[in-house]
Order: structure tokens, then C-alpha cells, then sequence
């Protein structure tokens, strides 16, 4: 539920929608009838129109004390505004309300939901990409809600085999079509009063899907590429737009590969499936990887666990690099195979294998020339 508009002292509430440089585009609460009042009774003099309805924007600063403590401002966060200026439409954020959540990438806060938007058709689904994108947005905690784009391109007894396919990876999917205005409504129904986030491989019909949602948003919108069968990036920074039944919608960065940043040992919980394996049955040994340890209630025949396996080897080798990383003795090296692929080599552990610099060879001769000449 929304908040009251102003504080007792007279200070506005609202909504960080869009970080722009050092400036916060700031969307106000709904205003009570008192101050809405003082407001318009201030603007009589003016020389142009009142402002129009709220939601009223604000182009708004960061207050000093905030720069030097070093609290972020980020999109979703709620704010206390002061010293508003209404004729020019700016204001000061004076201060940052606790977080509910937040993610670092992108970087909002107080979300509620991930909407993970894929398309069945131009580009195909592709098992292992989507599923590559919900152990991220399981990774945030957050509820997950999966949309199938470009629905009218598949016949039914396809789009059947799809939706049972994923309910056996734990979700329930909605199959949508942003061009023939398909379940739109219903996609809508699931975004009331909340913030969500919505996420996806590029060309998959985000920003055609926000801006029948949303028809005001004007996101511009890109051709799949014939070659790759992928979308061209169109969004460039994170912005919230407020939805006509209630919340907001969190547009973010076209991305084609999330990281893998998870750790080992919480891999298996980003998989519903294999949640509903360990619900029933426990693993031999606590710090179980579920790849070749003994007595596994996980390891098994389920669609998923190829994915899983290489997800893991993904994550060990991101951990086995950051602690390499944090420890420049390490007798490892992570070096290039070209084509996105890497390996860890042993470190030269003697100096004697490296060339010597052609300045330590000449300063080398000098010294024995005049060692020669004395």
C-alpha cells in the first residue's frame, strides 16, 4: 500500500523511476486534498498552466549528507523530497527509506517480482538459454513469473507440449502474443500494485510487451536479426513506468547471457525440481554438490540435471577464480581458449623459465666490460 503523500513536517514522499547522471527522477505519492490545495494556491502567480494530475515528476538532487555518509540512490527506492520547486520541477532527495530488496543488477530496489519474458518463435525457445535465466531470477529470491511471447506463431497442440514440458521444471507458464493482444490482460492482472522487474533475451518482445501494457512508455522496439536470430539491444539504463491498474514496471538492460555469479552449494536450490526432491528425501552428506557423491537424493533422470551439471562447473570456476584472485600466491592461472572458453594452467613457479628483459642483458654486459677493463 502506497504512503501518505506528505510527512508531518511537510516533506513530500515518492519514488525514484529513472537515475540519469547525478540527477533522480523522482514520481510523488498522490497528495491529499490539504496540500494539493496549498500547492495550486502557490501557482496562481504564476505565468504558465498548474501542473497537470499527479503522478507529478520531480527532477531531483542528492542532498550533501547523503553524498558523505554514502547512501546510493537507487531506481525504487522511496525518498523523502524537499524544498520542492514546482514552477521549475525540481526538488532535493533529503532522504532514503529502508529497502524491502534490492538487486545489483540491475541495480533497483524493493522489487516485488521478476517477469521473465521469453518468445516460443522468432527466435525459437531455446531449453537451456531460458533456463539459464530462471536460476538467475531464482537466485534474487523474488517470485517468478514466466510469459511466453509470440503465441499466434505456434499451434496448440505445440504450445501444450511447451507448458507441459516446463510444468515439469516447476513453472506455469503464460502464453501471451503482444501483436495479437493475447492474454495482455491477464499478464496485467499479475503486475497490480507491485514493482516487478522485467527481464529477458533481447528480441523476445520486452519493450513491445511494456508498451502494450503501458501505451504511453514509447520504448523503441528493434528487428531480430535473420543471422543470429536474436534481437538488437534497444533499452539502455533502468526505468520504472507506472502501470494504469496499479505498481510499476521495471524495463532493464538487454543482456543475452546472465552471469552465473551463484555459489556451488546454492545451485540446487535455484531448480524447483530438485526443491521437490530434497522436500522428500535427504542427501548422504550435507555439503553434497549432487554431481557423483554417494546416496544423492538429487542426482537422477530429470530433464534439467545436464543443465544443472554445467551450471555447477560454471559457478566452481567462477569460485575458484575470485579466490585466485584474492590470493596472489596461487600456483593456478586462468588463461584464454578463445571462443568464450578458459582453463586453469599452473603458474611458472621459477624464474628461470622467463626470458630475461633485453635492459637486464645490457645492463648485465656493461658490468663485465668493466669488470674486463679493470
Amino acid at each position: 500500500m502506497i504512503a501518505e503523500s506528505f510527512t508531518a513536517t511537510g516533506q513530500l514522499l515518492g519514488t525514484v523511476v529513472a537515475v540519469q547522471a547525478n540527477f533522480y527522477r523522482v514520481q510523488l505519492d498522490q497528495e491529499d486534498g490539504e496540500m494539493r490545495g496549498m500547492r495550486e494556491m502557490g501557482e496562481q502567480n504564476l505565468p504558465h498552466p498548474p501542473h497537470p494530475p499527479h503522478p507529478l515528476l520531480l527532477l531531483c538532487t542528492r542532498r550533501t549528507r547523503l553524498k558523505k555518509i554514502g547512501q546510493q540512490v537507487m531506481v525504487g527506492d522511496r525518498v523523502v523530497v524537499e524544498e520542492p520547486d514546482w514552477a521549475g520541477g525540481r526538488g532535493a532527495i533529503a532522504e532514503v527509506l529502508p529497502r524491502q530488496s534490492e538487486l545489483d543488477r540491475p541495480a533497483i530496489a524493493n522489487v516485488n517480482q521478476i517477469l521473465l519474458v521469453f518468445a516460443v518463435a522468432d527466435p525459437p525457445l531455446e531449453p537451456y538459454q531460458l533456463s539459464r535465466f530462471l536460476i538467475k531470477a531464482e537466485s534474487t529470491g523474488l517470485d517468478v513469473l514466466l510469459c511466453l511471447n509470440k503465441s499466434d506463431l505456434i499451434s496448440p497442440q505445440e504450445q501444450q507440449q511447451i507448458s507441459d514440458r516446463l510444468l515439469g521444471w516447476g513453472y506455469r507458464p503464460l502464453f501471451i502474443s503482444v501483436k495479437n493482444s493475447i492474454n495482455i490482460d491477464q499478464a496485467a492482472t499479475h503486475l497490480s500494485n507491485k514493482i516487478t522487474v522485467i527481464a529477458g533475451a533481447s528480441g523476445v518482445g520486452k519493450s513491445s510487451l511494456i508498451n502494450g501494457l503501458i501505451p504511453n512508455a514509447n520504448l523503441r522496439v528493434a528487428e531480430v536479426s535473420g543471422k543470429l536470430a536474436r534481437g538488437r539491444h534497444t533499452t539502455r539504463h533502468v526505468e520504472l513506468f507506472e502501470l494504469p491498474s496499479g505498481g510499476m514496471l521495471a524495463d532493464t538492460p538487454g543482456f543475452n547471457q546472465p552471469d552465473m555469479d551463484c555459489n556451488p552449494e546454492e545451485l540446487i536450490d535455484y531448480f524447483p525440481e530438485a526443491r521437490k526432491r530434497l522436500a522428500v528425501a535427504s542427501c548422504r552428506f550435507n555439503d553434497c554438490l549432487h554431481r557423483d557423491e554417494p546416496e544423492c537424493a538429487v542426482r537422477g533422470k530429470w530433464e534439467r540435471y545436464e543443465h544443472y551439471l554445467e551450471f555447477l562447473d560454471a559457478a566452481i570456476a567462477r569460485q575458484t577464480q575470485l579466490h585466485q584472485q584474492a590470493d596472489p600466491e596461487s600456483t593456478l592461472k586462468l588463461k584464454s581458449k578463445g571462443k568464450g572458453q578458459s582453463q586453469y594452467e599452473p603458474k611458472l613457479e621459477s624464474k628461470k623459465y622467463r626470458r630475461v628483459s633485453r635492459k637486464t642483458q645490457l645492463q648485465d654486459l656493461q658490468q663485465l666490460y668493466q669488470e674486463s677493463e679493470e
